[in-house]
């Protein structure tokens, strides 16, 4: 193992596609949603020991949710637990990472991903991840992988890479583009020069740095300032008083659509970001009529549907259903056609603004 290989695991996010399972006081990544033995952040942590140090795995995450990751990851130390006292998306918790890990090591090189994607061809990603690494170590430039589409899906976004920039496995990225509609995104399968948009990234320190320095440069100057209390017992203090100002903006945003040295490798691994229950039913087993369920439940003249039953002692007959979601959690039901997962974040604002914090 390359003990200048760090990864950077982003924890932090409730999940309110993949309510009313998932909430803010107990988020999907702690969760073993797929019922494979190991929660979501745990599969993610055992991933990445296969060859990276795991003194060089760090979480960001939620300061409500340091307890669970001590739970769940017990192996890992305080000083790998990057604590944010507020969501502030993605740029800042990777610029806070980075800087904290350039004061023990300044010729680290980095992977970040989140803590919930499911991965299950390992040995490829495994290799697409050290090929990464092997160039962003020695070029100055910011990798990402994308994934292959194999159908429109309008819930991603995808890079456009030019095939003419080839260097080994990897392309230059042209664009990036936000969550399409359908028509978009048939024309993007069609095209053949697009892929998903997996949310990793890879880099050396120095090159990330020095992107922020150039795109976000009061972020870069933030969290380079207070590089005397990394890795001491007043770096909590300091970054929750750091938080309160920093701007919430995501990599993708911040860096990513403006840098001029972004590269993609286009690739295919069994990734799912597993970020809403129709991800769930395309990655769980089905009945003959494919039906994807958890719990006791009794389905009739039912076909295509994805039901997660909370209490196990509970029987739940199902009479009738097509194509719907149907999670039953100890204080809330959600009976919805999966054809409007994407509405599923409305219904939790419209909560928020009806019933308060009490059910998200």
């Amino acid at each position: 193992m390359n003990n200048n290989h760090y990864v950077i695991i982003m924890a932090g996010g409730i999940g309110s596609r993949f309510w009313p399972m998932s909430r803010t006081k107990f988020p999907k990544q702690f969760h073993d949603i797929l019922d494979r033995g190991n929660t979501l952040i745990e599969e993610t942590f055992i991933r990445f020991t296969k060859f990276i140090p795991r003194q060089n795995i760090y979480i960001v995450t939620n300061q409500r949710y340091y307890d669970m990751v001590k739970d769940q990851l017990p192996r890992v130390h305080d000083d790998q637990i990057l604590l944010e006292p507020l969501g502030r998306n993605t740029a800042p918790c990777i610029a806070y990472a980075c800087n904290k890990i350039k004061k023990i090591n300044p010729n680290a090189t980095f992977v970040v991903a989140a803590s919930d994607h499911v991965i299950l061809n390992e040995k490829k990603f495994q290799k697409d991840i050290e090929t990464g690494l092997k160039a962003c170590s020695e070029e100055e430039i910011i990798m990402t992988l994308g994934i292959k589409p194999t159908r429109p899906d309008t819930g991603y976004g995808y890079i456009q890479y030019l095939e003419e920039t080839k260097k080994g496995e990897y392309y230059k990225v042209k664009t990036f583009v936000e969550k399409p509609d359908i028509e978009l995104a048939k024309a993007f399968l069609a095209s053949g020069d697009f892929v998903w948009n997996s949310g990793i990234f890879l880099f050396s320190g120095k090159t990330i740095l020095n992107a922020f320095q150039q795109y976000l440069p009061e972020m870069s100057e933030q969290f380079a300032e207070i590089e005397e209390v990394y890795f001491t017992e007043n770096e909590n203090n300091v970054i929750r008083q750091l938080y309160s100002t920093c701007q919430n903006i995501s990599i993708d945003y911040g860096i990513m659509e403006k840098a001029e040295n972004v590269y993609v490798i286009p690739t295919e691994f069994g990734w799912s970001d597993l970020g809403t229950w129709g991800s769930v039913y395309q990655n769980s087993e089905k009945d003959i009529l494919g039906n994807a369920s958890k719990g006791n439940v009794m389905i009739y003249n039912g076909a295509n549907n994805v039901i997660n039953i909370h209490d196990k002692n509970k029987l739940v007959v199902i009479n009738g259903l097509d194509g719907f979601i149907v999670v039953d959690t100890p204080d809330a039901l959600l009976i919805c056609k999966a054809d409007d997962e994407q509405f599923i974040r409305q219904i939790v604002s419209d909560i928020k603004g009806k019933e308060g914090e009490k059910y998200i």
